[in-house]
């Protein structure tokens, strides 16, 4: 279920993704809620055409590949960035989930403040790195299209009648060496056969 920030008319999946979402922060009556709320507010102001959708029981914030997940525990207040390995962090935000090759998160506590200007970076920054790897991914597609274009195209099949026409020239090519090396075989036999001395005159007695 999504919700496209911003757009006008969204159908009955977009306003369950962001009802879900709502019912998910009133649902928090302390602090959490509160924190949540205000990340949100803060990630669909960070630029336009963020999608809000609902997956895996929690809130999602997409753009050409998910941004971050909003994820509540007892103590947090979770933001997880699905590519936050790969995010330049200025200003350190993350601070959860720092030993992976792929995520990174931040937990917000509570009393603690969000940075909104840093988390909207992050934010923008995710996105563009989404961008980014999507516009990669067309490029080695293109890539491979017109490599297959470029490569020779094979032969085609020769008729029945052709085939059958090259072998039997083939097949007569054959007969003709062979019996040509057999000609010339018996014509070397018969050069080399000694020939008989003549008789010379009879002795007298």
């Amino acid at each position: 279920m999504k919700s496209k920030h911003g757009g006008s008319g969204g159908g009955a999946d977009d306003q369950a993704a962001s009802a879900m979402i709502d019912e998910r922060i009133a649902g928090l009556s302390d602090w959490r809620g509160q924190t949540l709320a205000q990340a949100r507010k803060l990630i669909l102001q960070a630029g336009p055409g963020i999608v809000e959708e609902w997956k895996w029981g929690v809130p999602v914030w997409s753009q050409g590949g998910i941004l971050c997940t909003g994820e509540v525990y007892k103590n947090a207040v979770k933001l997880t960035f699905a590519k936050g390995a790969a995010l330049d962090d200025p200003t350190g935000m993350f601070n959860a989930s720092l030993d992976g090759n792929t995520r990174r998160a931040i937990d917000f506590r509570e009393g603690q403040k969000i940075d909104g200007k840093a988390l909207q970076g992050l934010i923008r920054a995710a996105a563009a790195h989404n961008a980014s790897a999507k516009a990669g991914t067309a490029a080695k597609s293109a890539a491979k299209k017109a490599a297959r274009k470029a490569a020779p195209k094979p032969a085609a099949p020769k008729p029945a009648a052709a085939v059958r026409q090259t072998a039997a020239k083939a097949i007569a090519s054959s007969a003709k060496k062979s019996a040509a090396k057999a000609v010339g075989k018996t014509a070397a036999k018969t050069t080399k056969k000694p020939v008989a001395k003549a008789a010379g005159p009879a002795k007298r007695a």
